[in-house]
């Protein structure tokens, strides 16, 4: 006997880190499913079986699931049961103001085709209330429908918000794996949201009371990471001043039963740990002291590794009476914001290379092995293998990839903020 599913065809807008994932997910479920991106070349790669994105196993998936005919891309939205959102929620201006506009873009654009009986799931990673908002949009846009916001469990369609909860580098596992917090504006919307999950997820689907404590839920995990990074950062630049190996004191300091401080770096970057603490303080800006101060304290990160970089050009110079900054060779080791990804946003490797990619006068060369092409921030920079950075003058080790711990220390001026060639 054939089981009847649930959800027959399920559309997730926004191809990119978490929407392609989830999209290959449930199409492994052979479930039809509709991708839609604003970005053609992604759809056209999609469409061919391939991916735009580095992330593993998810090639095989997706070449698979096309093949089947499961999975397929498109530009513009079609009529679908279940709506998935996953599209970004960047900043707009210089005071860390929530950026709605491609979450109002995107429920705008599934709007005409939306139909009696449709659930819409915001996955965004979004600030207190942006799911609410995107109701008001949906409703503005389709006035012949009704929505959980004025008819509550009777609403014609049915909004919930369940943020992904993933690691890069490992989402095709932590999809099926990790528990989902699920937030629908009434019962029936968290229902009908954790029975979509549930499609292919093998954690639990936990009900949040509301779609607010789901958004905050995110936002708080987050905010809870960063502010234990602020304290390992924080720790390394007292321990700079008072010439004290960080890494040695990280290490004997997590003896103790009742302590994990985690490591330092050049500062905290990717699409959520260095974007969702600014939502929470964004909502109570008078509130969030602790909060903010370690937001700056890693955003401030990225300066001080720049100016041990002029330190050690300067110190280079010093040594080498004969030569000017044009002469001296830089080596940069990676632009990911974490180890083993291809993934840029918000990276503060990347924020480091484009400003010393500006102020350096000499040769600068950028070992990344996760990418072919150098950012076009990048315009004076060279994609360069390890063996071709050994003939460096200073070495900027930046972001720990499985090639770079494998290595040995090059000879040359050493700035290491990630403790490779420093323990």
């Amino acid at each position: 006997m054939q089981i009847q599913l649930p959800f027959r065809r399920i559309s997730v807008i926004g191809l990119g880190y978490i929407g392609l994932p989830t999209a290959a997910m449930f199409a492994s479920r052979k479930i039809e499913v509709v991708g839609v991106d604003v970005n053609p070349h992604a759809v056209d790669t999609i469409n061919r079986g391939e991916i735009h994105i580095i992330e593993p196993d998810l090639d095989i998936v997706v070449q698979a699931t096309v093949a089947q005919g499961y999975l397929r891309a498109t530009t513009v939205p079609e009529p679908a049961e279940a709506f998935l959102i996953a599209v970004p929620t960047p900043f707009k201006g210089d005071n860390h103001e929530p950026d709605l506009s491609y979450i109002e873009a995107a429920a705008k654009a599934i709007a005409p085709v939306l139909k009696t009986g449709d659930l819409v799931v915001l996955e965004s990673t979004s600030p207190v209330g942006a799911t609410t908002r995107m109701a008001e949009w949906l409703a503005e846009a389709r006035p012949d429908l009704t929505f959980p916001q004025d008819t509550g469990e009777a609403s014609d369609i049915r909004i919930a918000h369940c943020p992904e909860r993933v690691l890069p580098g490992k989402v095709m596992q932590e999809l099926i794996t990790n528990d989902r917090v699920i937030g629908g504006m009434s019962r029936r919307c968290s229902r009908e949201a954790a029975l979509l999950y549930k499609m292919f997820v093998s954690g639990d689907c936990i009900i949040a009371s509301s779609p607010q404590v789901a958004e905050m839920a995110k936002l708080t995990e987050n905010s809870f990471r960063d502010v234990n990074i602020a304290f390992a950062n924080e720790l390394s630049l007292i321990c700079d001043r008072l010439d004290i190996s960080v890494w040695e004191l990280v290490s004997l300091a997590n003896r103790h039963p009742r302590v994990n401080i985690l490591q330092p770096g050049p500062g905290v970057g990717g699409h959520c740990i260095a974007v969702d603490p600014w939502f929470i303080v964004s909502s109570a800006p008078d509130l969030s002291r602790l909060i903010r101060t370690a937001r700056e304290v890693n955003d401030g990160k990225p300066e001080w590794v720049m100016a041990k970089v002029r330190e050690a050009i300067g110190a280079h110079l010093m040594s080498n009476p004969g030569e000017n900054a044009s002469d001296v060779k830089l080596a940069i080791y990676g632009l990911a914001f974490k180890p083993d990804i291809d993934d840029l946003r918000e990276s503060p490797a990347l924020e480091i290379a484009e400003h010393l990619a500006n102020e350096h006068k000499g040769p600068l060369l950028v070992v990344e092995p996760n990418v072919a092409v150098l950012p076009g921030s990048l315009p004076n920079a060279r994609l360069a293998s390890t063996a071709e950075a050994a003939s460096a003058d200073v070495h900027v080790m930046l972001v720990d990839h499985k090639p770079f711990r494998d290595s040995t220390t090059p000879q040359g001026r050493i700035v290491d903020a990630k403790g490779i060639w420093a323990q």
